[in-house]
This record gives C-alpha cells, structure tokens and sequence, in this order.
C-alpha cells in the first residue's frame, strides 16, 4: 500500500536520536444534548502546574521546537508511541466516574478513569466528546463528556494534571469538534457561532475573524488546545448532507478567505485551528461516518475547487491538518486519504508546505476500521499523519506502533518526526495564560457574533424593506426545534412584534434533517435554518435563510422580520429557481 516506508534497521542511542531530532525540527507556521449521568468532583480540580516549571527541560522556555526536541530525545519508545494517540473516554471527571463510564473505559484502555487513562498509555492528547441524535458525526461519539464550561474546565484541569504528573511533564493536547452549527460538541452557556454557511452568507471575513477569536477564547478559557474546526471543504452537490452547512459555501475562493478568517481568530486566541477533511469531502454524496466516500473529480477540477481553503488555512497559520477517509481517484485511486502517502506527504507536506501536525479523522470510522487497529495506526503514520484520532482500541494501535518499530515497518525517524511536530505544537500552545471563565459567553463576544449573524440573514424571496408581515404572529416549527421556535417568539416579542399561540401569521421554522413534508404551505413566512436548498419546495411568499438556529442568529432574524434591521446576506450555495438574494 502506498505510503509504507522502509525499515531503518538500525538501533538509535540517545544521543543520536537527540541529533535525528533537531534535523527534524521546524516552526510551526504561525500563524439539546444526552448528557451521560456522573458524579462532577467534589471540589474544582487544582490547575495543572505551570508547563515551563515541570518539564526541567534546559531548553529555553519560549522555544517551542528546541523544548521538543529535548522532550522526545528522552522518551522511551513507549512514550513515543502515547504521544501519537489521541482517544476520547468515558466520564465528564477526570478522577471521578460513575460506574458505566468505568466500564467504558476499562472495554476501551482496561482502566477506569479517563487520568488512568492518561497514567497507562503516556497519550499526547485527548479529544472531547458529545453524542446528539442529529449530528452527522454522532456515529463516532458513543458517549458525552461535556456538560457546561465550569464542568469542563475542572476535567481538563485533571487532565492536564495528569499528563503534567507523567515523567517528562509533557502537556496534553486536548481537542474537540466545535464547529458550531450542526457539530457543536459544547452548547450550554457558550457564544454560539452561526454555521460556517451563515459566514459565507455574510462574506465577511473580517467579521468572521472577530467571531472566531472571540470562540477561540472562550475554547481556551475551558482548557481546550485545538480545536478541529474550521471545516475548510467546497460544498458540491446538494445530496452532500453530511458536509451541508458545515462549509462556508460552493465558491473555493470565498471559501478560502473564509477559512483564513476562521483560523487566524483562533490562532489568535492561543487555540490551534484544525482545517478538515482534507482532501476535501465537499464533492461526494457518501458519508465517510458509513463507507467510503469517491471524490469523482478530476485532478485539475480537485485543485481549482477543493485545494485552494486548505492552502489558504496552512497560509494562515492553521496549527492541525485533519485527514478524511475518501477515495480521491485522480490522486490515490482506491486508498483512503488518511492512508495515502501521495496525498498526505506529497501533497500536504510537499505541494502545501505544511509543517505543523497532521491528524487524521476518527479511527473508529468504518475505512479506517478495515484494518486492525494496529495495522490501521501504522500504515496511517507512514503515510504521513502525526497524531491517531480515537483508535478503537487504544492498546491494540500503541502495540501495533511498537511491533512496527521493532519488525522495521516503521521507521524510528518516522515516529520521531511524528512526536517533534506533536510536541511542537503543544508547546506554542502551552504557555498563553487561559483566560477566566467569565469571558465565556461575555458581553463583548456577544456582540462580536451577533454583528456576524446580523450580516448573514438572506432573503431569498419577499420585500427587502419594511416589515415582512404584518399583524399578529404564531411561530410553528418542525418536529423538535421547540428551543428555536421558542427563542423567535422571544426576540420577536423584544422587538414588539405581538406573537400569538395560534391564528397569527404563520412563519414557519425548519432545519437540518428536514424534507419537503415538513413545509407549511400556508406559511407567509418560512425559514432555513441550515442550507437553503429546501426553499426550493416552499411555497411561501417570503422566504428567509440564517443557515443557524443558534439563538444570536434568531435574534437577528427577528429584527429583520419587524422591519427595523435589513438582510444583508447571499446565499452561499445555489438554490433552484431561487437568486442568491431578492435584495
């Protein structure tokens, strides 16, 4: 398979390997949920020490890369082999569980709490998780361990005092999937972003940034490090539901400004961006979360459409790279792209010029599930990745690295190099002082969001001034956005628009998820809250999309709807017989 490497065959010491990592050293370019039951601890965990004063590293302290080579010239093979796997676990404490995460945890790492977890395997990371019944990627999320900002502040204060406690004292890199919108892993209490789609809609870039700096920080201030957003893949078809709203738009060089906007607000914010799928998962129709995706495309119609968010994400100073499990035929015909040397060190290191760390898609996924879990880690770091996302089994992919590296299918220079950009990253993460939690959905990010969820309201269809209806009004969703519904009521009350329970003019809620059948004809008013292609079936005489059904989003849809703000936005994507505005 493409992307397996030869053996080394040759034993390093520790002072050659000292010497193999500073050739290796380079700088990182710079830049309603099911919330599982268990016991929050009894007292805040204590934040983790300072990362310069418990590493005794003699490199200087505000030299990320020299710090790492230091770090990984004095792991063990072991440690090497943690540092590259990055696992969710069981239970929203680091040291306290209830007895179903224990055992979540004990079938998973045969331990019981996420900091054993931490303890047994020296993993380089840990991603957060959140299981909710409408999310495209709920099928890799078998559990829930975010509850609120203070709740996950405390479990990664424990965990990073976990890591901290190992020899080495190497941080944790701790990630989650907020992209907000249809995959937003921590809802409760935070600033809500439009989707990525609402900021394509507002194409702003500036706005954008301010909205992504401000989530950035409020990440930071829980204690994440990286965060795999944002999405930087060109929506095609419109059957590709599980990308949807998740990208900014079809037009790759909106999309690119978009992504560099999104990324510099996070590397801004001290949170490492995570550009994903790539090589784009835009143009398929599959979903990797079931099978594997074919991107069709040919080779030229890939780098005019799908290459160019990804190559502006690295320009701007994305720290994380994510694989995606699709075939792209013109480059590697029938490999997996988080398998593919072509793809992941031809292309992103070589074409790309990225430097910082490559981390592929989740593990428990079924392309990346055709091999066992060892074989899968393996031939995933030879062709180019440098961090493993949530490996099935967590033991199964550290003994598989370690076998490799003895039969020779892994090279020591490979891991080393994997481990030296992990680390790096960690490092110029590490020592920005987090902010307090009182900025989490503060004022001022408020306020930072709403002026981007002001600007991406669209009327696709209706006047473009004044009211959009008149007299009374009743708000009816779709089966299951009663939040939504609710917080429409409430800014439309706030902007003195009399809303009835029934028998007012109708305007109608749908989203993601929803067909044709969802619709009210009678309504006067209907609103997208995801893509806007079902507008297409509706019959109403206005149509609106916020792409959002965030509650800052509905707010700016209220003040339109009374007539006191305009819908500045343009939708993204295509709709048909629709225009991309009637403004």
């Amino acid at each position: 398979m493409a992307g397996v490497m030869n053996p080394a065959g040759v034993k390093k010491s520790a002072v050659v390997r000292a010497a193999l990592v500073a050739s290796l050293l380079f700088t990182v370019t710079a830049c309603g949920s099911d919330d599982e039951p268990g016991p929050v601890a009894s007292a805040p965990a204590a934040p983790p020490p300072s990362i310069a004063a418990s590493t005794g590293s003699p490199s200087p302290a505000g030299d990320p890369s020299a710090r790492a080579a230091a770090a990984v010239a004095a792991m063990s093979d072991a440690d090497l082999a943690g540092q590259v796997l990055m696992p969710y676990a069981y239970g929203s404490s680091a040291t306290a569980v209830d007895k179903g995460s224990a055992a979540g945890n004990q079938s998973l790492a045969g331990v019981s709490t996420p900091a054993e977890m931490i303890a047994k395997y020296h993993l380089g990371g840990l991603i957060l998780v959140g299981f909710t019944a409408k999310d495209p990627t709920g099928a890799t999320n078998p559990t829930t361990n975010v509850e609120n900002p203070k709740q996950v502040r405390e479990l990664t204060d424990g965990l990073q005092a976990a890591a901290l406690a190992l020899p080495g004292g190497v941080p944790l890199m701790i990630g989650t999937d907020q992209e907000y919108g249809v995959v937003t892993r921590i809802t409760e209490g935070v600033t809500m972003l439009p989707s990525a789609m609402g900021a394509g809609a507002a194409a702003q870039p500036k706005l954008t940034e301010a909205a992504w700096r401000a989530a950035g920080r409020e990440l930071a201030a829980m204690g994440i490090t990286v965060d795999f957003a944002p999405v930087a893949d060109t929506l095609g078809p419109p059957a590709n539901t599980v990308i949807g709203s998740r990208a900014f738009g079809s037009d790759p060089g909106a999309n690119s400004q978009q992504v560099a906007a999104a990324v510099r607000g996070l590397e801004g914010a001290g949170v490492a961006a995570g550009l994903k799928h790539f090589p784009g998962h835009g143009h398929t129709s599959g979903d990797s979360h079931e099978g594997l995706p074919v991107v069709a495309q040919s080779k030229a119609a890939w780098t005019t459409q799908d290459l160019p968010p990804f190559r502006s994400g690295v320009g701007a100073g994305a720290g994380v790279v994510m694989s995606g499990h699709l075939d792209l035929q013109a480059l590697d015909k029938g490999v997996p792209a988080t398998f593919s040397k072509k793809i992941m060190t031809d292309v992103l290191r070589g074409q790309l010029k990225f430097n910082g760390v490559a981390m592929t898609d989740a593990m428990n996924m079924p392309p990346a599930m055709k091999w066992a879990p060892g074989e899968a880690a393996v031939r995933a770091l030879n062709a180019g990745n440098d961090m493993l996302l949530m490996p099935p089994s967590i033991g199964g992919a550290r003994d598989g690295i370690l076998a490799a590296l003895k039969d020779g299918s892994l090279t020591k220079e490979r891991l080393l190099e994997a481990v030296t950009r992990i680390l790096t990253l960690k490092f110029r993460t590490a020592p920005a002082p987090r902010p307090e939690l009182a900025v989490v959905g503060s004022p001022e990010h408020q306020k930072a969001v709403g002026a981007l969820d002001a600007a991406s309201i669209t009327v696709l269809r209706g006047p473009c001034s004044g009211p959009l209806l008149t007299g009374p009004v009743t708000v009816t969703a779709s089966g299951g956005r009663e939040v939504a519904r609710v917080n429409l009521v409430r800014a439309l009350q706030a902007q003195g628009v009399q809303v009835r329970a029934a028998g007012g003019t109708v305007v109608r809620l749908v989203g993601y998820g929803d067909k044709s059948v969802d619709l009210d004809p009678a309504a006067r008013v209907t609103v997208m809250m995801d893509t806007p292609h079902l507008l297409a079936s509706a019959k109403s005489p206005v149509l609106v999309a916020t792409y959002s059904s965030s509650k800052l989003s509905l707010t700016a849809l209220a003040a339109v709807l009374a007539g006191r703000a305009k819908a500045p936005g343009k939708s993204p994507v295509a709709v048909t017989g629709l225009p991309r505005t009637a403004c």
